[in-house]
Formats: C-alpha cells, sequence, structure tokens
C-alpha cells in the first residue's frame, strides 16, 4: 500500500514467549474492520480489529502469521500484484528466463521504480505464475483470504520490448507508440486494462483449484484505489472488470488523505477538497460491488504516506476521509489503517529537525482506537438521510484511465466528472458516481431517479451498456447528457465505427436506442417513456470553470427532478443517521444558511474525553461522528465507547466485567451507561481511581493506560 514498503524485521521473541491471546470475539468472523502490516506483532501494532493482513509473500511469511494468530488474529495476506521483492522472477532465477524487460518502461527508456529494483512490472504470462508460488506459501501458513494489492500500469509506461510483444500478441499487428495518436494511446491503455486482469485471473484460478483440492474457502479481494483516483494520478488498472473474473470475492477501497488531498476544480478555483473527494471516491469503490453479491472494506488513514506534515494536519484530514466513508450505509466493513507501527510510533514530519519531530498526541491516540472500535459496530439496520436530495449519480467508465496521456489528455482535474459531480454535493447532495459497465446487471440501476453522463474524457468499452440504460430511463429515470461531441478520442477505432457500425460517437447509437432523434434534443426536457432525456450540448469540463458553469448542473438536475415528481432539496450540509450513530458534514462552497443546529444528548467520538454535548452546529468544514446517547439507552449498564477493545466477560445486578487491551502505552477510555454510581473500579484486582460519574447523564468514564495484553477490568455497584 503506498510508497516503499520495507519489512519489519521478524522479532526473535519465540511464541512460546507470547502472550496470552484475547479471549475469542464471537463477532469476529464478521471480519468488521482490518488492518495491514509488514510487521510481526508488537504492542503498537495490537489495533484489536477482527483480522490482521499480514504483508509480503517472503520466505519469514509463515513466522510473521504466526505472531498474529497467537494473539487472536484471523489471518489474511496481502502481497503487491504491480511491484514487490520479486528479484527472482525479474532475474530468471524463477524460471530461467530473464525478465527485466517485462520493467514498465517510459518513452525515454527509463524503467519505473517503486524504489531500487523494485520495478512496476507490465506482466507477461509467466508473472502470475510467479505470484501463484508465494501465494502458496500463505496458503500452507493457513491464509484465510489473499489480498492482491494495487495492478497499476502507469500511464506514461508502454515502451518495453515486454509490453511491444505483449501488444503484437493481442491486436496482431505492429506496436505504436502510445503519444503517436490518440487511437495508440486508447489501445494501450485498453492492452494495459487486460495485462493485469489476466495476471490476477492467474491467481484466482490458483486460489480457486487450491480451495477445490482441500475443501477450504479462502477468499481474494483486490486492494485498489478508485478509478477517480486511478484516472487523475495517470494510472490504468482493471477496476470494475475484476469484479467480473471467477474468484474475485471484491475489493479493499484505499482511499485515504493522500488520494483525496488531490487538487480539483470547481467554480475555476483549483484546490484540495478532502471531505467532498473522498466522499465520491468511497461512492465510486461501493458502486464497483453494488448488486454484485461482493464486498468491499473502506481503508481510512490516520496519517499518510508523505511524511512531512505535522499531526494537526494528518489528524484533520483522517477525520474529514473517515467521516466521508461513513456515508455509505452499504458498507460496514473498515481497513482502520495500514501500517499500524507508523502511525504509533512514528514522529513527524520528518522534514523537521530530529529533536522537532513528535509522537503521536496522546489525544488523538485515544480518538483513533475509539473509532475503531466503534467501527465494528456500524451494520446498522435503520439507516436516515438528512440533506439535499438523493438518488442522484454520474456515470463512470474505467476507460476514464484510457485518455490520460499525450498526444490529446483529458483535463488534468478530471473536469470531465467533477465538473457535474461537485456542484450538486457542494449543495448536500450525496451523489455517487455509477459504474457504466455494470449498468447490466440486475436492479443495479434501481433507486436512482436523476443519472448524468458524458462521453468527454470517457467512452463506452461495450454497447450493452445502452440498453439497460435506455431501459431505465424508459421506466422513469432521467438522463442528462452533457457532451458537446468535441473530444478527439471519439475516432479512435472501437465497437461503434467497427464491424458495420458507423455512428460518428457511441452517442448516436444511445440516442438511437433512446427513440430520440438527436437535431431535435434541445436543452429541455424530452420525455421518453415514464422518464426523459435532457441534452446539454456543452463538455463538462466547462461546468468547472465558473460559477455559471456549476448552476448550469444544479439548474439541469432541477429540471429533470421537477418532469418526474421528485422532491428538490438543497443544503449546506450531509447528515446520515445509521442506528445509534449520527454522522454529519458541515459543506462550504455551498448554499447560503444557518448551520443546521442538532440538539440532543451526544458524544462525538472524535473528541478524546467524550463529553456529552446537547447542542451540535454542523457549520462549514465540520465533521461529526456522534452516538445519540438517548437512541444508545438500555435498561443494564452497558458500553458504549471503548479506546481499546473491550469484550463483555460476566454481568450481574451487581457487577459488570470486561476483558480489555488496546494499543501498548496509548491512553485508554470507556464510557459506560449506568443509572448507579460504581463502589469501586478495578483493573485485574487493583482500584482503579480515574474515573468519573454522573448522575445527571447516568454515564460513567472509566480512564487509564492500555497495555497490549489481555486485562479484566470490573465494575462494582
Amino acid at each position: 500500500m503506498h510508497l516503499a514498503l520495507v519489512l519489519a524485521a521478524f522479532s526473535s521473541r519465540s511464541v512460546a514467549e507470547i502472550p496470552s491471546s484475547f479471549p475469542a470475539d464471537t463477532n469476529q468472523v464478521q471480519e468488521r474492520t482490518c488492518f495491514q502490516t509488514g510487521a510481526a506483532w508488537s504492542p503498537q501494532g495490537n489495533l484489536g480489529s477482527d483480522v490482521a493482513i499480514v504483508y509480503g509473500i517472503d520466505t519469514n511469511l509463515p513466522a510473521r502469521i504466526q505472531t498474529w494468530r497467537a494473539h487472536g488474529y484471523r489471518i489474511h495476506v496481502m502481497t503487491g500484484v504491480a511491484w514487490g521483492q520479486y528479484q527472482d522472477y525479474l532475474y530468471g532465477r524463477f524460471d530461467g528466463i530473464n525478465h527485466e524487460d517485462e520493467a514498465q518502461t517510459d518513452r525515454e527508456g527509463h524503467r519505473i521504480s517503486h524504489g531500487g529494483d523494485v520495478y512496476y512490472m507490465s506482466p507477461g504470462t509467466n508473472y502470475g505464475k510467479f505470484l501463484c508460488v508465494g501465494v502458496q506459501r500463505a496458503l500452507d501458513a493457513g491464509a484465510e483470504a489473499i489480498h492482491l494489492e494495487e495492478p497499476e500500469f502507469w500511464d506514461r509506461a508502454g515502451y518495453s520490448e515486454g509490453f511491444k510483444r505483449e501488444w503484437r500478441n493481442y491486436y496482431h499487428d505492429e506496436w505504436q507508440p502510445p503519444d503517436s495518436s490518440v487511437d495508440a494511446r486508447w489501445r494501450t491503455g485498453k492492452l494495459k486494462y487486460f495485462l493485469y486482469r489476466r495476471a490476477l485471473q492467474q491467481v484466482f484460478d490458483y486460489v480457486q483449484a487450491y480451495n477445490q483440492r482441500t475443501g477450504r474457502q479462502v477468499r481474494c479481494y483486490v486492494p485498489t484505489h478508485s478509478l477517480l483516483n486511478y484516472a487523475q494520478w495517470c494510472i490504468v488498472s482493471p477496476e470494475s472488470s475484476l469484479s467480473q473474473l471467477n474468484g474475485c470475492d471484491g475489493y479493499i477501497a484505499q482511499v485515504w488523505t493522500g488520494t483525496s488531498r488531490e487538487p480539483n476544480r470547481f467554480r475555476w478555483d483549483v484546490r484540495s477538497r478532502t471531505f467532498e473527494t473522498a466522499f465520491l471516491e468511497y461512492g465510486a469503490m461501493q458502486n464497483l460491488v453494488r448488486a454484485t453479491g461482493r464486498s468491499v472494506w473502506y481503508l481510512n488513514d490516520p496519517i499518510e504516506d508523505n511524511p512531512n506534515h505535522d499531526w494537526s494536519d494528518y489528524r484533520s484530514n483522517w477525520e474529514s476521509t473517515l467521516t466521508a466513508s461513513l456515508f455509505q450505509p452499504e458498507v460496514s466493513k473498515y481497513e482502520v489503517a495500514p501500517w499500524p507501527e507508523r502511525v504509533f510510533g512514528g514522529r513527524y514530519p520528518s522534514s523537521a529537525s530530529p529533536a522537532d519531530r513528535k509522537p503521536i498526541p496522546p489525544a488523538y491516540a485515544t480518538e483513533l482506537q475509539t473509532v475503531f472500535h466503534a467501527l465494528n459496530d456500524l451494520k446498522q439496520p435503520h439507516t436516515d438521510w438528512d440533506c439535499g436530495t438523493t438518488g442522484i449519480g454520474v456515470l463512470v467508465s474505467d476507460s476514464l484511465m484510457f485518455q490520460r496521456g499525450a498526444p490529446t489528455p483529458s483535463d488534468p482535474y478530471l473536469g470531465n466528472f467533477y465538473g457535474l459531480a461537485m456542484p450538486l454535493v457542494k449543495r448536500g447532495l450525496p451523489v455517487t458516481p455509477v459504474q457504466l459497465e455494470n449498468a447490466g446487471i440486475p436492479h443495479y440501476l434501481d433507486g436512482f431517479h436523476i443519472l448524468f453522463l458524458s462521453y468527454d474524457g470517457q467512452k463506452p468499452l461495450s454497447p450493452k451498456v445502452h440498453a439497460p440504460l435506455a431501459d431505465w430511463v424508459k421506466r422513469g429515470g432521467v438522463l442528462v447528457f452533457c457532451d458537446g461531441d468535441a473530444d478527439p478520442y471519439l475516432k479512435v477505432r472501437e465497437w461503434w465505427n467497427s464491424d458495420g457500425k458507423n455512428y460518428a460517437t457511441p452517442r448516436e447509437h444511445l440516442f438511437e436506442l433512446l427513440g430520440v432523434d438527436a437535431s431535435a434534443v434541445t436543452n429541455a426536457f424530452q420525455q421518453i417513456g415514464k422518464g426523459g432525456l435532457i441534452w446539454l450540448h456543452e463538455r463538462p469540463v466547462e461546468f468547472s470553470t465558473s460559477a455559471a458553469g456549476a448552476a448550469r448542473v444544479v439548474a439541469a438536475a432541477q429540471l429533470a427532478a421537477k418532469n418526474i415528481g421528485l422532491k428538490w432539496r438543497e443544503t449546506n450540509y450531509l447528515l446520515l443517521r445509521r442506528g445509534p450513530y449520527v454522522i454529519a458534514a458541515g459543506l462550504d462552497e455551498s448554499v447560503e444558511g444557518a448551520p443546521r443546529s442538532l440538539p440532543g444528548r451526544f458524544v462525538n467520538l472524535f473528541d478524546s474525553e467524550l463529553r456529552v454535548q446537547n447542542q451540535i452546529s454542523i457549520a462549514p468544514g465540520s465533521r461529526w461522528f456522534l452516538l445519540d446517547l438517548d437512541a444508545a439507552r438500555s435498561r443494564q449498564p452497558h458500553l458504549l465507547a471503548s479506546a481499546g477493545k473491550a469484550v463483555l466477560k460476566q454481568q450481574t445486578r451487581t457487577q459488570v466485567s470486561f476483558i480489555v487491551e488496546g494499543v501498548g502505552g496509548a491512553p485508554a477510555i470507556m464510557l459506560l451507561d449506568s443509572s448507579k454510581a460504581p463502589r469501586a473500579v478495578t483493573l485485574d484486582g487493583e482500584n482503579l481511581p480515574a474515573y468519573d460519574y454522573s448522575a445527571k447523564e447516568k454515564l460513567l468514564w472509566i480512564r487509564f493506560e492500555n497495555l497490549a495484553k489481555p486485562r479484566k477490568l470490573s465494575v462494582q455497584f
């Protein structure tokens, strides 16, 4: 995940010396939360999640796995797909063939490196076989799932001899430099898209065959950035096509501060919009699996790859991305951290002098642990939005990644997407990126009332997506098509102008299925069955360059809503209730109006002190992860929040006890709902004086320092 990883040295501690594991948690089988680490177990990495994803398929993998298993974690294994410590393959020690010509190479002949001779690969047919050897090591060590991380092909690559060889095999003609024409650039993108899909299918097939032989049910996942980020960072990856492969069980959505702070343009202003960008990135990832039966974890990172920010920057951006991830109620699985050792053991900013580098602030360490464990409880059956109009999406295709390089790259700020989505999100409408390739999946488009679509900056990879889209319109949806038919990539050799088809643009094929005459379509609403079409004859990037452009997007959505009887609402905030939890975000660059005020009894889980608040103001830029105390009430003492893992051990009329542990040395706090004041609180039999009870609120706060070993905490009444 992210930048170059140096696997931590395996601890010399024998398994016999490892402390006792945490008592079994009956809910752990749900694999609600996980984290990834290249190290053996350590107190600083002891996050208490359901799953430890052990990184790397090197020879000491089994020993590292055992340290985590001994502490009660379910075990997954992750390895890089595009890069890794794969010198045995590179230099021919695997199969006797030198594969240096499969290193991704740019126009100047430079190999693209992840550090030293760890190159991004242009995978040949033997590469997947090589990965399977390492995966077998993970299978032998008892891994319950395999994560094949980041299948990435840089847009600037495509000049290696290995890639040229694959071109000739795939297209049956001579290789063309990617920057020689739009057609060559497009075909280069499609081949890159194919090569990693092929490599991954080799590993999926290998694991499936292993399952058939052994009767096990080892699963395969792909941790990957969002389509939006890969497109903006000029990387090609298989994305949506992976969910159609046999043996792919889902994804980890690798969305974090480093991806979401990437600047975009709204009303001409280019800047980072971490919350809104993360909101759209997470939405894009959820739409890879929606209606497919596959699952997704949402990753958050309490810091990021760039070590030169301070803790205040890391904290505020983590709160923004975490909040954004909670606005997808269909998702309730989370990767709470990559590399926990660099979070709880790192000192930042690295650019400062050694004396000025700071360890994690105690309050942030407590906040993180509190949130990590609250995420185990996010699978809530009841959800309720308070925001702008819902049911609006922007269609995106994997081909967003194919038009990012010379000779005519699409907008560097991805205005062909953000120009449509950002004006609506900023007005409190929870817009969803909708994967065009998935349109034909039964019920995939259910729940959407308005869809925006452009073929500027992307193209449909198959004509098959048009029939379900046309059917959706006729059943009552409104398609807002935003395009000036001016994209040079309309002229690439593709299905709409080949094999007897003579459409100038794929739009013409879609409009034909809709039964409309393009010459008669204006910016007005045109009825089609129970739904309709609005065609804005502009390139969508233009909507990102001015306030007037953003207003035209909003006006089109309002017109669509009016014509199908959809109630229109705009807000300067987003608010979602998930059971007893309230997630809220105030929006800047939004509609005018006083901040939304929320009365009640709340605890903000971003507050390390877990103080009661009776009035929440959702001001612009504010982020809230609230526990509604009234919604969480119970007749007997129970745990409301905990900065560390806490499992109920025993409960009687006069006592409640928990087994607790956490990140070693990090401050802990537990909040209990209790109608009675405690007589005593003990931790492993010793009196614990650091507690407070409020008779008014009927709440008990208990504070102590976490240890990375199980201890018994008891409250006597």
